[in-house]
């Protein structure tokens, strides 16, 4: 139901493919980076010894950035009165404001330029994705979500095989690995962009603004909305598992495994690969499944399941053939579990007038994690004398835990 429109009519073939290949391209954006090329970044300045502690501090307050922006721009998106929309504007000045802070890093000399080029990236990207995230609610009626969702759930290993194979066929090009996401995913947004029927907001129906406004830009209510805050707290302890698994896998490959530097690119690409090859299928299947049986709790507590045992399989993992095996299971778990996640999510909005702001919030559940998980690690490792399987094995706890919050969880079958 758009609040202002009327009942939303059922979304074509077109439409679903350019949000999905603009979903995905968004999601390319900050993947590629965090997957390989920021870890490399870090380890060509300061080596390998030096280099955990580096990606901790870059990757801890560029997602800790990210926590502030989102549901920032998602409300600035929410009140906008541009003549071409409320999220049209956001999208490309994201991107291009994200891609100018990319280069920063790609050309950067010290930590301290990496720090801030990615900060810049962070605040550009998550304007983008909050504004890409609105569109779900904007456009898409209740009764195809789960579809829609399902689709969008593929969009993240699409997203990663793509970085990964960027990555690899720029080795060595430190600018091209950096770049050459921007340049592929940015023509698919901005194809998006173009085409979205954006509708306009009449300046009497904009929300309020104030002080406190502002403020509650950061909040939703747990007790007035306590679905919402349970489906948060189920987001944040997957995406801490998943957080987990992406910062430090170079670095699990060349001290876990042994794998060679210059074979670490090929090896994740191929990790990616394999993990996207169960996940679109799982991604599908259960967005399928999910509308038909106007279920989502299950298929998000079986996908947390999985995910945790995914990573203590990884945790128990000796060979590069155990890692693949790891990446398979997961691909699983995380399949299911994007493909039915954010059609709860979107169930359980607490105001179709504050989508963006709402989702926004849930998008801090999203990214906090890349925070938390740089902050926590350190002592992990510390403590467990530098292992990588006790670290993968605190992440399959938490995703345990994301399992257990979507049980409290009434108001969606």
């Amino acid at each position: 139901m758009d609040p202002h429109h009327g009942p939303l009519p059922a979304v074509g073939w077109r439409f679903l493919l350019l949000y999905a290949l603009a979903y995905m391209s968004t999601s390319l954006l900050f993947l590629a980076p965090l997957l390989v090329s920021l870890a490399l970044k870090v380890n060509s300045l300061v080596g390998l010894d030096e280099a955990p502690d580096s990606l901790a501090l870059v990757a801890g307050v560029g997602a800790a950035i990210a926590v502030v922006a989102n549901p920032f721009f998602g409300t600035l998106s929410d009140r906008t009165t541009s003549r071409i929309g409320r999220r049209r504007p956001w999208i490309v000045g994201g991107l291009l404001v994200g891609s100018a802070g990319v280069v920063a890093v790609a050309l950067a000399s010290s930590i301290p330029v990496v720090l801030l080029g990615w900060c810049v990236a962070q605040l550009g990207f998550n304007a983008l994705l909050a504004a890409m995230a609105a569109v779900l609610p904007d456009r898409v009626p209740v009764s195809q979500r789960g579809v829609v969702s399902g689709v969008l759930g593929m969009c993240l290993p699409v997203a990663s095989v793509t970085g990964t194979f960027l990555v690899r066929l720029f080795n060595g090009d430190m600018l091209g690995m950096f770049l050459a996401p921007c340049v592929v995913g940015g023509f698919f947004i901005l194809l998006f962009a173009a085409s979205l029927p954006d509708r306009r907001l009449d300046p009497a129906d904009r929300p309020a603004w104030s002080v406190r406004q502002l403020v509650m830009t950061f909040w939703v209510s747990p007790r007035r909305s306590p679905e919402f805050a349970w489906v948060f707290v189920s987001r944040f302890a997957f995406v801490l598992a998943f957080a987990f698994l992406t910062t430090y896998q170079a670095y699990y490959l060349l001290d876990h495994v042994g794998s060679r530097e210059a074979a670490v690119p090929h090896q994740i690409f191929i990790g990616t690969l394999v993990q996207s090859g169960v996940l679109v299928a799982a991604s599908l299947s259960a967005g399928k499944l999910s509308d038909r049986s106007g279920r989502r709790k299950v298929f998000v507590v079986t996908a947390s399941g999985i995910y945790a045992l995914a990573l203590f399989l990884l945790a128990a993992a000796s060979s590069y053939n155990g890692y693949l095996v790891g990446m398979a299971v997961g691909g699983l778990g995380f399949g299911m579990y994007m493909a039915v996640d954010l059609a709860l999510a979107v169930d359980v909005l607490p105001d179709p007038h504050t989508a963006a702001k709402d989702l926004g919030v849930l998008n801090i559940a999203g990214a906090l994690p890349s925070a938390v998980a740089p902050a926590i690690a350190p002592s992990v490792l510390a403590l467990s004398d530098g292992s990588y399987a006790v670290l993968y094995a605190v992440a399959g706890v938490s995703a345990v835990g994301a399992a257990l919050a979507i049980l409290p969880v009434r108001r969606v079958r």
